[in-house]
């Protein structure tokens, strides 16, 4: 357990929690009751502060993470030591390092909160299991990691297509209100350009 992340029980976490993944599963897949006490069953309550890591490179993948409150940042460095921001997470998003953990191998990215959170966890071997039991949860991990495809090849395009303006205000359509969670030399590494040139941009939406 890498520090900053708690793990710990309250009945009413509990079920906000198991709420927020069940609706999200719900938006994906039919799944049964039956499936949904299944999956919720192997998930793990996690709490995690502003700041500490929920991974590190080097670190052994075995859990994905759902996100149920808060905002984390994943991102990777450089061999010249320069931070290059891949993902913001927000409520109802999962995160973590899918390449490590669905290879079973150690992650290469650090995954940052940038506000305290609220997460469930899922271990891989569990996972399997699940698999076995509710076979339609392989349909929605397959549409999750499709989803993720597509959005990373839209995000390759747009950046290779559009301005700062026209990427900055597809952000946030794909991160509502993030703007107002995140540092702005933060969403400025995600977009590519320098902090005072988005910095213009926001200025001009905002007057316009």
């Amino acid at each position: 357990m890498l520090l900053g992340i708690v793990k710990r029980e309250s009945f009413y976490d509990i079920c906000t929690m198991q709420h927020s993944i069940n609706n999200h599963v719900k938006k994906h897949i039919s799944a049964t009751e039956n499936d949904l006490v299944l999956f919720n069953n192997v998930l793990n309550e996690v709490t995690i502060a502003k700041g500490a890591y929920l991974l590190q490179p080097g670190h052994h993948v075995t859990e994905e993470f759902f996100v149920v409150k808060g905002c984390l940042k994943a991102y990777y460095m450089d061999n010249r030591g320069n931070k290059h921001i891949i993902q913001f997470a927000v409520e109802n998003w999962w995160v973590g390092d899918f390449d490590a953990f669905y290879n079973e191998g150690t992650s290469s990215i650090y995954i940052e909160a940038v506000e305290d959170s609220q997460l469930l966890s899922i271990e891989s071997s569990k996972l399997n299991k699940v698999f076995e039991k509710a076979p339609i949860f392989e349909r929605y991990f397959r549409i999750l990691v499709t989803e993720a495809f597509i959005s990373q090849r839209k995000r390759i395009l747009s950046a290779q297509e559009k301005n700062t303006q026209e990427r900055y205000v597809e952000f946030c359509t794909s991160y509502s209100n993030i703007e107002n969670r995140v540092a702005n030399y933060d969403i400025a590494n995600y977009l590519g350009v320098s902090p005072e040139n988005l910095s213009r941009v926001r200025q001009k939406l905002k007057i316009s």
